[in-house]
Order: C-alpha cells, then structure tokens, then sequence
C-alpha cells in the first residue's frame, strides 16, 4: 500500500509543498529508505521515526519502507518531515484510509514521540493555505505562529501518538485561536521615550525627516553624544505595522529561528544593531543553507551601524543593492534565492579615530593621514545612498541637567503618521509606499521646482559636487520636508534644508 501526507519545504522567506508518500515492500530486513533529494538531517530522520512509532502502540509492517519526498528535484532540509514521514509510515502500515488532502503536517520527532519546534512554520501555514488545505498539523510551540494565518485552522501537537489519534479521527484537538489586535496594541507601547534625550533638537529633526520619508542617515559626532541612544529611540516614532509587513516580518524571524515561541507574531517594528566584526554573510544573508542576513532581520524596521568605519569596506559595500533594490539576492549553483530587505539604514561614526576632531573643548590627538585612512573606509557610492547627513555635537551642561521634558515619541509619531498618510495616497496604485522610493520618474512628476529652488539646487550641485544620485535623493527629502508642513509644493526652503543634509558629508570626506 502506498500512503501519502502533504507537507512542505522551506526556500527562502516562502515555502513549497511537499508530498510524502511511502510504500511498504516484502523483505525480510526491515529497513527505511529516503529518496527526493535529501539532506544530511532529512535522512537522519528514519532513526527518530523508527524510535518515536517503536514506543507508541503503532506497529510498524516488516520489509523496505520506502519514503519519497516530491518533488523530487527540490531540496529538502531540516527536521521538520519527520512527524509527516512518521504518520505516512504508519497509514502504510497499518492500510489505514485517511483524507489527508485537507492536511498539512510539520514537525520535529523526539525519540519518545515528542513534537518539536521547527523553523518557518509561518510560511508554511501560508503554502498550506495556498495549496487549498484546511488544516495544519504543527508543533504546540509553533502553533502561535502559524494561527496568525486566517482561513486555516492550526492544530497544535504535542507528540506523535496524538497526531495519530487526531487523524484517524479518534482524538478531538481545539485549533490555536490568536487575537492580533490585542498583539498590536501592546507593540505600540514602547520602554524608551524621545523625550528622554536632552538637546540635539536639530537631531530629532532630522531624525524625524528621516522616518517620515523612509530614508537613511548618517550621524557624525564625537563619543558620548547620544547617537545610540537616539537611534534606538527611532521605532518609538514609527509608524505601525500593517498585517501584511508584520507577517513579512515574522517570516523572516520565523526562517531564522528567532522568533519568541511565546508570541508568535512580531508587531513591533524590528531595530538590529549588529557589531562591527560582521562577515559579508551575516549582514548580507548566506552560508550552505542561505538565511536571512542582518539585513533582511531589519525589514521594515531600522539597521543600526554603530561606528561604521569599523566595519570591512567589502562588508559595507554589499549593502549597495539592498539600499537601492530593497531587497537580497543570493546565488548559488542550485539557484537563487531572494531575501526582502526594505529597512531603513542609521549609521553612526566619529569624525576620526580618537573622535575629537573639531571638538572645541577637547583635543583632537590623530595625524591628518590617519583621519584620512580611517574616513576612507566609507566609500562614496555608498554615502550617495545615505540621504540625511547630521552632526551630532557634544551636550552642554545646561542641557544635560534641564528639568524640561522634551517633546513625546507619541507626537512626532502621529506627526509620521500624517505624512506617511499623504504618502500612501500619493502613491497609490505603485509599489512605492515612501518618498525615498520615489522612482525617477515619480520624482520628476512629484518633486517639481519653482525657479529659485531650482537656482539652489543648482549652486550647490555645482558647489558641492554632488552626484545625480544626490541630486535626486535632495529632491525626495525636499518632498518629505514639504510633506511635514502639509505643503503640496516643494517650496525653496525646503530644498536649502534638503542641501543642508547632503553638506555635512562633502566637508567631511572631500
């Protein structure tokens, strides 16, 4: 008798479907046999199937089980077909009749029975639903994660034994039921406020700038200026998450294997922060198994790169495609694998190595040639990606010990929202949801000119040696200024402010 279950396979942040079919031959040594293409763990999988069926009441038939997994040209991964395999054996075995084409299966296997958690059980629940299936069958600890999913009932397991017993129809299990709205709302509350941060009022403005329109930016300042603080503080003013970005999100974690059991759902918008000694892998996304970089951990959310010159030069210039693109594009001799990376990029550095040059109450102690060296590390092609550049200067005294509270994450957040709102309706029809990714022609009908913000624009191209990147990235954050004021032109003022950003970096670097 040949049996089958339907199960899938991860590729990328998506899943495919997989059929497990087993049949069962006469032969006097009782053996198991895994064809479609497996891996190393897929084929480890017949000993914890063995031992999790040998302590249940299923006996298993004598002679060559043979499992295929299709389609056979698709690599399959990881634990997760080991509770599938275990329930095809056993309907093989025992020449049970069982609808499983409403059914999806996942799940690690213990070698007492137990279900484990497994990796992207989110996509897997969305394949499931794609393909027509009613049901998923996932481990108790993932069925969280899976019930953000609707239009699929997620039934949580805790061993195979029970699995069995809810197929053949023998044992009841409620399905996972999740209330998004109530995972939403406790994301909007936050454990850091803006209005903790002293001074740097100009900051705050390009900070906020920077989230309105979806740019990047950089922060140059000496040590202690509250560069970190301020970019961990960035989330607090963006706004929420739509159902369709936190399911993006939650994948990526899921895929990753970061993803708290207990939540299940991430609605709050991702900040990583990773360390400078970073390989191109683990920003970028790779490895024998591709998975999801640093950046793609940051979808939708905010990468932080604290001290960037102390990053490699060849790791900071694999974020070129990400800045442009939006997205990570991973080839290996199997195929391709894509990656969404929509973050918003924040960079922070010192004006040089000891960090006090310029500073005008501390000496600056480095040679110009090592200043040079080390501003070297930063590429122009990737500063042209960067919209905003922001000094960050000491805080005076005065300052520091004000007991005036500054202004609210809450209200330049609803300030964010209103002006993420005209975006939107700007937009509407493309695939474009921010100004920063305003195509050229998008920028040419929405960013148009009166004859002094053109003047401007052009002294200081021709002033600065800006590049025709930077030309079109002051136009986009001209918009987004104008934006903030409710203007439906882009005014002069908004392009000297605009400028006023792209300045910092050329004083700096030329």
């Amino acid at each position: 008798m040949i049996s089958r279950v339907y199960s899938a396979a991860l590729r990328g942040v998506d899943a495919v479907e997989v059929e497990v079919e087993v049949s069962v031959s006469g032969s006097e040594e009782p053996r198991i046999v895994i064809v479609g293409l497996p891996d190393a763990a897929v084929r480890e999988s017949s000993q914890r199937v063995s031992s999790a069926i040998r302590v249940s009441p299923i006996r298993l038939a004598d002679g060559v089980k043979t499992v295929n997994l299709a389609p056979a040209d698709l690599r399959k991964e990881g634990p997760s077909f080991d509770l599938p395999i275990a329930l095809a054996m056993g309907l093989a075995s025992e020449e049970a009749s069982v609808a499983v084409e409403e059914i999806c299966v996942v799940g690690e296997l213990a070698l007492d029975g137990t279900v484990r958690p497994v990796k992207g059980v989110l996509s897997i629940a969305l394949e499931a639903r794609k393909q027509g299936r009613r049901k998923v069958l996932v481990p108790e600890a993932n069925a969280r994660e899976a019930a953000v999913i609707d239009g699929i009932e997620v039934i949580p397991i805790r061993n195979f034994y029970q699995a069995w017993c809810y197929l053949l129809g023998t044992e009841s299990i409620s399905p996972m039921i999740l209330d998004r709205d109530t995972l939403f709302q406790e994301a909007s509350s936050y454990e850091v406020d803006f209005c903790e941060v002293k001074g740097q009022h100009h900051v705050k403005r390009a900070l906020e700038v920077a989230v309105a329109g979806g740019h990047n930016l950089l922060m140059v300042g000496p040590p202690g200026t509250g560069k970190s603080m301020l970019a961990k503080r960035l989330p607090t003013i963006m706004p929420g998450m739509s159902d369709e970005e936190a399911i993006e999100v939650t994948k990526i974690q899921s895929i990753a294997g970061l993803l708290d059991a207990k939540r299940g759902f991430l609605s709050a918008r991702p900040f990583r922060a990773p360390h400078h000694t970073i390989s191109d892998a683990g920003l970028l996304g790779g490895g024998s198994n591709p998975g999801p970089g640093e950046v793609s951990l940051a979808h939708h959310g905010v990468l932080f790169l604290d001290e960037l010159p102390e990053f490699r030069r060849q790791t900071l210039e694999v974020l070129r495609q990400p800045l442009e693109d939006g997205q990570v594009t991973i080839s290996r001799a199997a195929g391709s694998i894509t990656f969404p990376a929509r973050a918003m990029v924040v960079a922070a550095l010192n004006p040089c190595p000891c960090g006090y040059y310029g500073d005008s109450k501390r000496e600056c102690r480095c040679s110009p040639r090592q200043i040079e060296n080390y501003r070297q590390r930063i590429s122009g092609p990737l500063l042209d990606r960067i919209d905003l550049h922001v000094e960050v200067p000491l805080v005076d005294f005065r300052e520091l010990s004000s007991t005036t509270e500054g202004e609210k994450s809450a209200a330049i957040r609803q300030r964010v929202i209103e002006v993420r709102s005209r975006q939107f309706e700007r937009f509407v029809g493309s695939s474009t949801r921010t100004n920063a990714g305003m195509s050229p022609r998008q920028v040419r009908d929405h960013c148009r000119l009166d004859a002094e913000g053109a003047g401007f624009l052009e002294h200081a191209m021709e002033a600065l040696s800006f590049s025709a990147r930077a030309h079109d990235r002051i136009l986009k954050v001209a918009r987004t200024l104008a934006d903030l004021e409710g203007s439906d032109a882009v005014a002069s003022h908004h392009v000297l402010e605009a400028i006023q950003y792209r300045s910092l970096d050329r004083a700096l670097f030329s």
